[in-house]
């Protein structure tokens, strides 16, 4: 935890050097290049006269430096956008949520980050923390899976034995046509051939050892149904109609610590879908108020959303530095709903009912939005 501590200080403090030495650096001359700091008149980048902090014509800045405090000023500043205007969004952000989005809204864009940078750079450090601290989806959960892996195989050869006893029963039957009886004796060989791995695999294997787990699989309400022909088409079921959902299940049985993983994985990379899923819900609350547009409602969610990943990021933080179990779930309990609330009053202008009620409404929505992202990482995992 140490480590991405010191880095951001070093960044930081290359990056306030940085500036400070900017503003102190000669503004006149004609001396190109003097201990790492241009000192030039006209802009470097179309040659027009200087006449501010910025070109007037392409607007690169003035009196540029090549410095590695410059350097580490342009990664903060670059690649995660840090610089002045993150000490007047942030506090804003924490304390006063509703004036922030207000006035970016109504067109204060330079003063602060703009909400999808901040939220892109509160995921990214979210992703690099947890990694840093250790905290990831288990891969290697076969001690816990084992049993599962153990009740699946017998339930998988319980299956195949009862598709095996229909297919015998059919070729019993005399009137059977050639063409048929030739596909239930392929399919009978194949059966007996999986049935007789199986059971070799479960007198081998230790893991795969274990006595009445088949009775409590069936118990739990496994639904066995036999092969089907549909419009000429050969469909497989066995507890579900559709053979993606089935082969994801399957992923899940079988290797469920890599699966977890790419749900971890999933979240970081599809975490900005949260915002258009969240829109609709929002837009709801507010649909007679023509007042308020679509692109409101979107800068409202997505510092939002920031405000929420940071919260969470602090709250790991606090855990793991030892903090009581109690005070962190205060934490997580009364700040999510105290900060959307003064959110929604200052963004919209709404009176303290009027913002209670929207309260309300959005934690529900908030269930539902959190559900359907959930449905959407385990589509896409089982790809």
């Amino acid at each position: 935890m140490s480590d991405i501590g010191e880095g951001l200080g070093t960044a930081v403090e290359g990056g306030l050097f940085a500036r400070a030495v900017s503003g102190g650096a000669a503004r006149g001359g004609n001396t190109p290049l003097e201990k790492g700091h241009f000192a030039e008149n006209a802009c470097l980048n179309c040659g027009t006269e200087l006449i501010g902090a910025h070109c007037h014509s392409c607007g690169q800045q003035a009196h540029l430096h090549r410095t590695m405090g410059a350097f580490l000023h342009d990664l903060m500043h670059g690649a995660l956008h840090f610089d002045g205007k993150t000490w007047r969004t942030l506090p804003k952000l924490f304390f006063k949520p509703g004036e922030l989005t207000r006035r970016y809204i109504d067109g204060e864009r330079m003063r602060f980050v703009s909400p999808m940078a901040l939220f892109l750079f509160s995921i990214f450090l979210m992703f690099a923390v947890f990694q840093l601290a250790g905290i990831s989806a288990p891969t290697d959960i076969q001690g816990d899976a084992s049993e599962e892996l153990a009740g699946f195989a017998a339930t998988e050869l319980d299956r195949i034995e009862r598709r095996l006893q229909s297919t015998e029963n059919e070729l019993a039957q005399p009137e059977l046509d050639d063409d048929r009886r030739q596909v239930l004796e392929t399919r009978q060989k194949e059966l007996s051939e999986q049935a007789s791995a199986l059971r070799q695999a479960q007198e081998n294997i230790p893991f795969l050892q274990q006595e009445d787990t088949r009775d409590e699989l069936m118990q739990d309400g496994d639904v066995v149904i036999p092969l089907e022909e549909v419009d000429g088409a050969t469909m497989r079921f066995s507890g579900s109609s559709v053979d993606w959902i089935e082969g994801a299940m399957d992923k899940w049985r079988k290797n469920p610590g890599l699966m977890l993983y790419k749900l971890q994985t999933n979240f970081y990379k599809f975490s900005w879908l949260l915002i258009p899923l969240s829109i609709p819900f929002v837009w709801l609350m507010f649909a007679w108020k023509r007042q308020y547009k679509a692109y409101d409602h979107a800068i409202f969610v997505t510092y939002s959303l920031s405000f929420m990943t940071l919260l969470t990021l602090g709250i790991t933080l606090v855990g793991l530095l030892g903090a009581p179990t109690a005070l962190v779930a205060l934490a997580s309990i009364f700040i999510p709903p105290i900060h959307i609330y003064k959110h929604l009053r200052g963004t919209y202008g709404l009176s303290r009912l009027s913002a209670l009620w929207r309260l309300a409404i959005m934690s529900f929505f908030i269930i539902v939005i959190l559900a359907l992202f959930l449905q959407l990482l385990l589509v896409l995992g089982a790809f």
